[in-house]
């Protein structure tokens, strides 16, 4: 199975318990990215809590709840091709998010213009800046693993800063 992307599909396995409090492999699939209607990268969803802290006695395969770029309360993890030469709006969410570059590279600008590259097996820590990636490779697609988990705004000066999402649907 081939992503939007031209990279493979990504690989998920969800482990759980039995009956007799035994782990077990709940399930063990693969989900292709597929491009999002603004065209310049492709996401695929992998899970979602509702809650932070997470409830491990809840049932619900966390791929299935509706989730924006974040969730309200929750996190997600989901896996973002960007697809060569392209970029996403600026945007900030009030989220704190883990990014983890699995291939290519990705340059991150802030809203002042400064720009850094980060490439394979680089970390970024997004903590509600305002900020856009881009894909600076013209033939490559940069796929990177995101982890959101929901975070108060950002204070400045007393003043909550504003989320400012992008939609993805």
């Amino acid at each position: 199975m081939i992503s939007d992307s031209g990279l493979p599909a990504i690989r998920r396995v969800v482990t759980g318990h039995d009956a007799g409090a035994r782990a077990i492999f709940k399930s063990d699939d693969e989900f292709p990215t597929r491009r999002i209607p603004s065209g310049d990268a492709a996401f695929t969803l992998i899970w979602t809590t509702p809650t932070v802290p997470a409830d491990n006695n809840d049932e619900t395969d966390g791929r299935l709840r509706d989730a924006g770029l974040t969730l309200n309360q929750g996190s997600v993890i989901r896996v973002v091709d960007m697809l060569p030469g392209s970029s996403s709006p600026m945007h900030r969410t009030n989220s704190i998010d883990y990014g983890i570059v699995l291939s290519g590279e990705v340059e991150l600008e802030l809203d002042d213009g400064v720009k850094t590259i980060v490439g394979t097996g680089g970390i970024i820590i997004q903590r509600g800046t305002m900020h856009l990636w881009r894909n600076p490779s013209a033939t490559t697609p940069c796929r990177i693993v995101f982890v959101l988990i929901e975070a108060p705004p950002y204070l400045h000066e007393g003043q909550p800063l504003a989320e400012d999402k992008p939609e993805h649907k």
